[in-house]
C-alpha cells in the first residue's frame, strides 16, 4: 500500500511544508491572504475545466498543493497576535518604565525555587486594551493563595524580554516560549498584586475548576504527595507536582510516556467508557447515542487534562475512528492519522514544533508499520504469553520510532525501557479504571478510606518499581550527541530497514546500501567539522568557569569544587552538542597562549604587572579591585571580558569606563559566553 495514494496524506504534507516556511520566513499576512484568493480562484476554474477535459490534468493537483502550502503559512500567521495592531508589542518599547498591566491567568505552571510561574493572557496596558501572552513570575510566598486559571489582576511592573541561554548549547526556553506565542515576562510579588473581580469563565477555566474540586476532595484521603501528583497525571493531565525526583525517574526508567495522556491512555479509557455504555446499543439508534456519548466525553476528558498535543491528538483520531465506524466505512489508520493531524494542525499549528505531538505521531506511526513485522515472528499459543510478547513487539516497535527524535531532544538512552513497559503497561489500565471510580467516589463523598489506601498503595508500588529501574545506572545510557543531520539519517536508515524486512530485492537493497552511506557520511562530516581549537569563557553566576577545546578534547578551568563540575550542566550540554569525547580538568591559569592571541586573567588581586607583552584580551574574575583606566593605559588591551563571578557594581563602572574609552566590553551576565577561535 502506498501512502502517498491516499489525497489527504499529501493535503497534509502541504500543509506541514506551509507551516514550515510559515515559521522560518516572514511573510506579511495581507500578502498572503491575497495569494490564497488568488489560488483558490485559479483552483475552482482548474476544477470546472478538468471536468471538461476527456483526459485528465496534473495542473489541479498542482495548484491544490499549492493553496495548501500557502494556507498552511496563513494558519500560522493568523495565530500570531504579534500580526495584529492591538498586540502588546506594538506599545512597549525597550526602555518602558513601569506600566499598570491587567491580566488574565491562562495556565498554571510548574514552580521553581523562587517563582510561581503562570502563562497569562495581557487584556490592558495603562488603559489601552492589548492582546497578546506572558510568561508571569510571582516572588515565592507562603502567605500568598496560588493564582487561578481565569483569575484577573492588576500589577505595576515592566515587560522584560526574555534572554536567550547564556551558554552554547543549553536549552533555548525563549526559543521554546516564541513557539508559544509567548515574547515577554514580567516580574511581580504578593503586594502588587490586585485582584479584580470578573464572573466571566473560559473553557480551560471551569476545566481548572472541575481539576482543583476533584483534588479537594482527593486531598481528604490518605494519599501521600507523591501518588496524588501522579493521579494527577494519570488522570487529570497535570504533572505539574510530580517532584524531580519522581519525574526523574521515569524518565530514566523510559517510562516517561506513562505520566503524558496520550493515546494509550485515552484507548484505556474508550474501552472503559465503552463498555460501561454498551447496554445503549440494545435501544433504536442506540449505537449513534453511544459513539456521541463517547466522543463527548472523550473531549470532555481532553479540556479536563489540559488539550495538551498528545491528549488532542489522541482524541481527535479516535473520535474520526468512532464516526468512521457509525457511517460503517472501511477506514485506514494512516487517513486517520493524517485526517487528525491536518484538523491538529489547522487549529494549532505550533503543535507540529511540540517534542510531545511529534513523539506521539511517531509512535503511533511506527506501531502500525513495525509492530506487525515483528508480532509475527512468533505466534504463541498461551493467551497470557501472547498478551506479554504483544506488548513487548508494540514497545519496541514505539521505541524504534521515537528513539532518533528522542536523542536529539534529551541526549540519552534508557537501556531498561522494555522492563518498565512490560510491568506498567499490563496494570495500567486497572489503575486508569479504578482511579476513574476513586474519583467518582471521593466526589459523592462514599469513597471507603481502606480503597483510597490501597489505591494509593498501588500507585506507590509503581514508583518505587520505577525507581528501582532508574538506579539501575549502568543500563542508562546518558550525554549522547545527537544532531538533526543524525536524526534525517537515523529515520533514513529505519525505512530502508522496514521496505528491506518487508521484501528483499534488488531496489530495496539498493536502498539500505544508501542509508547505511548516509550514516557513514554523517559520521565523517560531524567529526571534521567539530570546532578544534576554541576558548570559552561561560557564564556562571559566582563562579569563573573556563574550557579550552583542543582536537576532541576540553580542558576545563574552575574555581568550584570538582564534585559540582562533575554535574554541572554547562559543560555537559556544550560537550554533547560540540561532539567533545574527552574532559580533563586543570586549574585557572594567569595567562592562556591561544596560537597569536594571548589573554590574562585577572582574579581578586588584582595583579597585572606585566612587560613583556600586550595581551589582547584581559579577563577579569571574582571583582578585583584596580583602576580600569590605569590597566588600559598600561596593557593597552584589544577586549575587556568580565564574567558571572564579579559583583554587579562592578560591572556598571567597567562598563562605563570601557564605553567612554571606546573599548569593546564583554559582560557574560548580558551577553553570554565569550569564545574565542584560534
Amino acid at each position: 500500500m502506498k501512502l502517498l495514494n491516499f489525497a489527504i496524506i499529501k493535503l497534509t504534507i502541504c500543509l506541514i511544508i506551509g507551516i514550515l516556511v510559515g515559521y522560518f520566513f516572514e511573510w506579511p499576512l495581507i500578502w498572503t491572504s491575497y495569494i490564497i484568493i488568488g489560488l483558490l480562484i485559479f483552483l475552482f476554474l482548474s476544477f470546472i475545466i478538468s471536468k471538461k477535459q476527456f483526459l485528465k490534468t496534473i495542473w489541479f493537483g498542482l495548484l491544490a498543493f499549492l493553496t495548501m502550502i500557502f494556507i498552511g503559512i496563513l494558519t500560522i500567521n493568523v495565530h500570531n497576535e504579534k500580526n495584529f495592531s492591538n498586540h502588546y508589542k506594538h506599545f512597549t518599547s525597550e526602555n518602558d518604565s513601569l506600566k499598570t498591566i491587567t491580566f488574565r491567568v491562562k495556565e498554571v505552571l510548574k514552580s521553581n525555587m523562587y517563582y510561581d510561574k503562570y502563562i497569562v493572557d495581557l487584556l490592558k496596558i495603562d488603559d489601552l486594551s492589548v492582546c497578546g501572552n506572558s510568561l508571569l513570575n510571582i516572588q515565592k510566598d507562603s502567605t500568598l493563595t496560588p493564582l487561578k486559571v481565569d483569575d484577573i489582576l492588576i500589577t505595576k511592573t515592566v515587560l522584560k524580554e526574555i534572554l536567550p541561554p547564556l551558554n552554547p548549547h543549553q536549552f533555548d526556553y525563549k526559543k521554546f516560549l516564541e513557539k508559544k506565542y509567548i515574547y515577554h515576562q514580567l516580574f511581580t510579588n504578593k503586594k502588587s498584586l490586585l485582584k479584580v473581580a470578573s464572573e466571566k469563565n473560559t473553557l480551560l477555566g471551569i476545566a481548572n475548576n472541575i481539576r482543583n474540586h476533584i483534588n479537594i476532595k482527593l486531598k481528604t484521603y490518605p494519599f501521600d504527595p507523591d501518588e496524588l501528583a501522579i493521579i494527577n497525571a494519570l488522570l487529570l493531565g497535570q504533572r505539574q507536582d510530580i517532584s524531580e525526583e519522581v519525574y526523574s525517574n521515569y524518565t530514566n526508567a523510559g517510562a516517561i510516556h506513562i505520566l503524558a495522556v496520550s493515546g494509550l491512555h485515552i484507548g484505556i479509557i474508550l474501552l472503559i467508557l465503552s463498555f460501561i455504555l454498551k447496554p445503549l446499543e440494545t435501544f433504536k439508534h442506540g449505537k449513534l447515542i453511544k459513539i456521541m456519548l463517547l466522543i463527548v466525553m472523550l473531549w470532555g476528558f481532553a479540556i479536563i487534562a489540559g488539550l495538551s498535543a498528545s491528549v488532542t491528538r489522541a482524541v481527535t483520531m479516535f473520535s474520526i475512528v468512532a464516526i468512521a465506524m457509525n457511517l460503517k466505512r472501511p477506514t485506514s489508520i494512516f487517513n486517520t492519522l493524517a485526517i487528525s493531524m491536518f484538523v491538529l494542525l489547522l487549529i494549532k499549528p505550533m503543535f507540529l514544533f511540540d517534542v510531545g505531538f511529534q513523539l506521539s505521531y511517531l509512535a503511533v506511526l511506527s506501531i502500525v508499520i513495525i509492530d506487525p513485522l515483528l508480532y509475527h515472528l512468533w505466534k504463541p499459543k498461551n493467551k497470557i504469553i501472547d498478551f506479554y510478547w504483544h506488548t513487548l513487539t508494540v514497545t519496541v516497535s514505539a521505541q524504534f520510532g521515537i528513539i532518533p527524535i528522542s536523542l536529539y531532544y534529551f541526549h540519552q538512552l534508557p537501556g531498561l525501557f522494555f522492563i518498565s513497559n512490560l510491568v506498567i503497561i499490563p496494570v495500567l489500565g486497572i489503575i486508569l479504571g479504578f482511579g476513574i471510580l476513586i474519583i467518582l467516589l471521593a466526589l459523592l463523598n462514599i469513597l471507603p478510606v481502606f480503597i483510597a489506601k490501597i489505591y494509593g498503595y498501588t500507585i506507590s508500588l509503581m514508583n518505587r518499581f520505577v525507581g528501582w529501574i532508574s538506579e539501575q545506572e549502568s543500563f542508562l545510557f546518558k550525554d549522547i550527541a545527537f544532531s538533526l543531520l543524525y536524526v534525517f539519517a537515523s529515520y533514513f536508515l529505519i525505512i530502508a530497514l522496514i521496505q528491506f524486512w518487508k521484501k528483499k530485492h534488488y531496489k530495496n537493497y539498493s536502498l539500505l546500501l544508501i542509508a547505511i552511506l548516509a550514516i557513514q557520511c554523517v559520521f565523517i562530516y560531524t567529526k571534521y567539522n567539530s570546532q578544534e581549537n576554541q576558548f570559552v569563557i561561560f557564564h556562571k553566576s559566582k563562579f569563573t568557569l573556563v574550557g579550552n577545546v583542543t582536537t576532541n578534547t576540553i580542558h576545563v578551568a574552575t574555581d568550584f569544587d570538582s564534585l559540582t563540575l562533575s554535574k554541572d550542566r554547562i559543560i555537559k550540554d556544550f560537550v554533547v552538542g560540540n561532539h567533545i569525547k574527552t574532559i580533563q580538568t586543570n586549574t585557572i591559569n594567569p595567562i592562556y597562549l591561544l596560537n597569536n592571541k594571548t589573554l590574562l586573567v585577572i582574579d581578586s588581586l588584582g595583579v597585572y604587572n606585566i612587560k613583556t607583552f600586550q595581551p589582547d584580551y584581559v579577563l577579569l574574575r571574582q571583582s578585583p579591585q584596580l583602576n580600569l583606566n590605569r590597566l588600559i593605559d598600561s596593557i593597552k588591551p584589544k577586549y575587556i571580558i568580565a564574567d558571572g563571578s564579579n559583583y554587579k557594581s562592578y560591572l556598571e563602572q567597567w562598563e562605563a569606563v570601557c564605553k567612554k574609552r571606546k573599548l569593546p566590553f564583554h559582560q557574560t551576565s548580558k551577553k553570554g559566553a565569550f569564545i574565542i577561535d584560534y
